[in-house]
């Protein structure tokens, strides 16, 4: 009953958090009379974002063939929707969004389905584009949370201890990953408080690998100059690696930081789903000696 799902070529995973024994709420239709009708399922849930870059011209072109594959695999399509006949803006922020900028949604032009197995599992699609990539997102629940996922090509980098791997083959098979997780206060540059999972499974990379340097780069949006932007988004990054330092034992010599500004954006800065996009830190690979 696991499905394994191909994505389209250049997707990179952007997030991903497995929970067993968990829960996942899954929508049964449209938003109406102030809620979104849900089944909660609970059991194993894996939880995915993809970033795909390129010319996505319609979220069409990323949900059917992911549609298709559902379908083959055994599952009912539940509910199946776009944008206005979801709910709009309240099926969007009345239903479960992974983090940004892992996961965009454009509150004009998104896409969903849920489906069931006979044998029990379900699974969720939402799709959304910004205009420079495609964003899907994909929740599996019980069986259906052992299925894999084809998504960008690359060697698959070794899985330190206690690591589910992600953030290790994302950084030696495409250079960089985005700490999704990481929360700061609007116009500063204190980290947020509480745990971070990013920054454990990063520090565990690093403590399994000495001989690995990381560049934290901070980047924000294109609200303001660029001479603060860039000092802001430096300070953001620096206090990331405060953080690894002091509070996950990192080598302070493994790790440098920097800030871009609002130079190297992941979608336009002309909504307020883009801006929150472009605020991020991100984890690049400089050394492997």
């Amino acid at each position: 009953m696991a499905q394994d799902l191909a994505l389209p070529a250049g997707a990179v995973l952007t997030y991903e958090e497995k929970r067993d024994p968990g829960s996942y709420a899954l929508p049964t239709g449209a938003f109406a009379e102030g809620a979104i009708p849900a089944e909660v399922i609970e059991g194993a849930v894996l939880r995915q974002s993809y970033r795909v870059p390129g010319d996505i011209r319609t979220t069409l072109q990323l949900l059917a063939p992911l549609r298709t594959q559902i379908a083959a695999s055994g599952y009912d399509i539940q509910f199946d929707c776009k944008t206005r006949r979801c709910g709009g803006f309240d099926f969007r922020f009345g239903t479960e969004v992974l983090p940004g900028p892992g996961m965009y949604v454009d509150l004009t032009d998104f896409r969903f389905l849920a489906a069931r197995h006979p044998d029990g599992g379900a699974v969720s699609v939402l799709v959304s584009r910004s205009a420079a990539a495609g964003f899907v997102q994909i929740i599996r629940v019980g069986d259906a949370a052992e299925g894999g996922v084809s998504a960008a090509p690359g060697p698959v980098a070794p899985t330190p201890p206690g690591d589910s791997g992600q953030i290790a083959r994302q950084l030696e098979s495409l250079g960089r990953v985005v700490l999704a997780d990481l929360s700061f206060q609007t116009g500063s540059s204190a980290l947020g408080e509480g745990d971070f999972d990013s920054l454990t499974t990063l520090a565990r990379y690093l403590a399994a690998f000495p001989n690995r340097r990381i560049a934290l780069v901070g980047h924000t949006d294109a609200v303001g100059s660029l001479d603060n932007n860039i000092a802001l988004s430096r300070r953001r990054a620096m206090s990331v690696l405060d953080r690894l330092v002091r509070e996950h034992g990192v080598d302070r010599d493994q790790l440098e930081a920097g800030g871009m500004g609002y130079l190297a954006p992941l979608t336009s800065n002309l909504t307020a789903e883009g801006r929150e996009a472009n605020r991020r830190v991100e984890a690049v690979l400089v050394s492997t000696e």
